[in-house]
């Protein structure tokens, strides 16, 4: 057996207002989920982005909740890649150079395909990167 496919990643941020605003309207993400004061959650193609307060998602459920997810979470800063063609990442770059948002690196993976890097509000590292530079396509 195997997993087909990774259905939600988490991150961890200092602030959901400032996270919802940027991933939804700097990256473009549709919210489908928010609790306030634990997390907000965007839809990414045929996946989620999780993004959680640390500290909510530390506390057990309740002995009664109708969710009984179990406590989870991470501390400091993480990483999260969304794919994109070449052309994409392009516009990602100016898009973000024009939003204020520095673009820490920009370069061609040795063996063939390109990558930027950039942080949300929260200093999470984030990335736009061709598929190619796992030896994917764009329809793996």
């Amino acid at each position: 057996m195997q997993p087909s496919a990774i259905l939600e990643a988490a991150l961890y941020v200092d602030d959901l207002d400032e996270a919802e605003r940027f991933y939804g309207e700097t990256l473009g993400l549709k919210r489908i989920a928010r609790a306030e004061g634990r997390h907000v959650f965007f839809q990414c193609g045929r996946g989620v982005v999780l993004l959680f307060d640390a500290d909510a998602t530390q506390a057990p459920p309740a002995p009664d909740a109708r969710l009984p997810v179990p406590p989870h979470g991470a501390r400091g800063q993480g990483h999260l890649c969304f794919a994109a063609s070449g052309e994409e990442i392009e516009r990602w770059k100016a898009h973000l150079t024009k939003a204020g948002i520095a673009v820490e690196a920009d370069f061609e993976w040795p063996n063939g395909g390109r990558s930027i890097y950039f942080r949300d509000p929260s200093g999470n590292s984030l990335e736009f990167a061709e598929p190619r530079i796992w030896g994917l396509t764009s329809e793996d």
